[in-house]
């Protein structure tokens, strides 16, 4: 459990998961049977292809953290791209968890030192007291 904690504690984790997981979504809804299907676009093509283009940038971003910035903004373009050619991005689940994930894999730092909860910043900042 020490080795999967260090691995996902040195990617931006739930940033790659999330954006995976909504390209997997919209993929799912894509199979839905024609009576739920409101919009497949562009001849299904595209339909298709952006929920695979975010689905890849999840993967890519939990096994190559390097380039997050790139594969984090080309997940987000993809997610809003499956509003106008996939079922409204999923019915909006999928869409939500593309950007959503996308947001957390920019914004990820390596290097950062973790944070204090709030108690431990209440205690680093009171003065010991001795009577």
């Amino acid at each position: 459990m020490s080795a999967f904690r260090n691995w996902r504690a040195a990617r931006p984790f739930w940033g790659g998961l999330l954006l995976a997981l909504g390209g997997a979504e919209i993929l799912f809804t894509e199979q839905a049977s024609l009576k739920v299907v409101m919009h497949i676009g562009m001849q299904g093509l595209a339909g298709y292809l952006l929920p695979a283009v975010m689905l890849i940038c999840g993967l890519l971003v939990l096994f190559n953290p390097a380039q997050r910035l790139f594969y984090s903004v080309c997940g987000v373009l993809a997610s809003l791209g499956t509003w106008l050619t996939s079922n409204l991005g999923g019915f909006l689940v999928g869409l939500l968890l593309g950007v959503v994930g996308s947001c957390l894999a920019f914004g990820w730092l390596p290097d950062q030192e973790p944070r204090r909860g709030l108690l431990g910043r209440r205690r680093a900042r009171a003065p010991v007291r001795t009577p």
